[in-house]
């Protein structure tokens, strides 16, 4: 079946800007890289924004084979220019109008980034103990406080804030910033092991103030749970396309690598090792379509906002990230042991590969905390939970 425009698009970008610069890219080069300037002008930027806020309105089963391409030549340039589907989902459904307009259009327009400020370093996996807060001050909110790790923050356009309500300790709001606002210091960018061509900060809030209009509509941390589960999909969808670098990597390395005086490729336990390999790249990508078809469906509905509040955390979201998470890793191990020391230097693009798959379980809620969630809100019978 041919190709959709879209997809070959994408493929000449990553052949173009990622493919074979794996040093640069592995480099932590100063953010935001100049290539994404490139892919911006290629028209796809933030792809996932509907139409009638100027973007494409793909969908997430479009999303997911994108994501899988970029991450294929390098998962961190996937990371950044996916991300914002997070942030934008959140004031697509729960914004105003004029929230929308404001904000969305000129996002478009320009192939920026948007960020979102949720965790922090005490609360960990429970958010519900964030301590950034927002204050009611006449027709404005302030936000005070820490976030711990965020993507895209130094150079987005916009942010969304996750915060405790100062006038109720119970309730939580999601408040669109632009980042131009005063009272926003980033104070680090995080060297992390992986994805190092994307830009994770550590981010104060100190009297930022906005208009109360900035404020999503509905409870912050359910916005967010909504908000995740596009991501979550999309992060699952980045391990299959670095599962599938890894294969072809270890097809390359096979075929100038001789084992008894025959060629690697001829040997029966390497024959069988990319046999399994193939196997789960298959299921990992019929079940990242999966996942993003039953999300596909709630976002085409009328309704759409309401039915995703309705449902929170998608079952599909987290099993899908949890399993590609997994299966990514074994792949990346196993393949990372067949190129023998030389799998353990950093001469041999393997070992980036294995960094690379490795945030797959640990970002937006490592395994642990998914494994509770799955238990709590899909195992415990419905009359038996708190």
């Amino acid at each position: 079946m041919k190709q959709p425009e879209y997809l070959r698009t994408v493929q000449g970008f990553a052949r173009r800007e990622l493919l074979g610069k794996d040093a640069y890219l592995d480099s932590l080069a100063e953010a935001p890289l100049p290539l994404y300037r490139r892919f911006a002008a290629t028209g796809l930027a933030n792809w996932w924004v509907s139409e009638e806020s100027g973007g494409l309105g793909l969908g997430l089963e479009e999303g997911v084979r994108i994501a899988a391409e970029l991450a294929y030549s390098d998962a961190g340039a996937a990371f950044t220019l996916f991300i914002p589907v997070l942030t934008t989902s959140m004031v697509q459904w729960y914004g105003g109008e004029e929230l929308r307009e404001r904000h969305l259009k000129p996002l478009v327009a320009g192939g920026g980034f948007a960020a979102t400020l949720g965790s922090e370093h005490a609360a960990g996996s429970e958010l519900a103990r964030i301590t950034t807060t927002a204050r009611r001050e006449g027709d404005a909110v302030v936000l005070d406080g820490r976030k711990a790790f965020s993507t895209n923050t130094g150079f987005a356009d916009f942010l969304v804030v996750i915060a405790r309500a100062q006038d109720d300790p119970s309730g939580y709001l999601a408040v669109l910033v632009p980042r131009d606002t005063p009272g926003i210091t980033v104070d680090k960018r995080w060297d992390v092991i992986g994805l190092r061509s994307s830009a994770t900060y550590q981010v104060s809030l100190s009297g930022v103030r906005v208009p109360a209009g900035n404020v999503l509509r509905g409870n912050g941390l359910r916005l967010l749970e909504v908000g995740l589960n596009a991501s979550r999909i999309l992060i699952a969808a980045t391990a299959l396309g670095i599962a599938r670098r890894v294969r072809d990597v270890c097809m390359e390395y096979a075929r100038t690598k001789s084992v008894k005086g025959a060629p690697l490729t001829a040997n029966a336990v390497f024959a069988a090792r990319l046999g399994q390999f193939e196997m789960q790249i298959e299921v990992m990508a019929t079940q990242c379509l999966a996942a993003a078809r039953a999300y596909d469906e709630i976002a085409a509905r009328p309704d759409a906002g309401e039915e995703f509040l309705r449902a929170g955390t998608l079952k599909q979201a987290l099993t899908t990230k949890m399993f590609c998470g997994q299966t990514g890793w074994q792949i990346a191990s196993t393949a990372s042991e067949m190129f023998g020391g030389l799998g353990y230097t950093h001469d041999a693009v393997i070992g980036k590969l294995l960094r690379d798959m490795r945030y797959v379980s640990i970002v937006e809620g490592g395994d642990d905390v998914l494994r509770d969630l799955v238990f709590s809100r899909y195992v415990v019978p419905v009359s038996k939970r708190s």
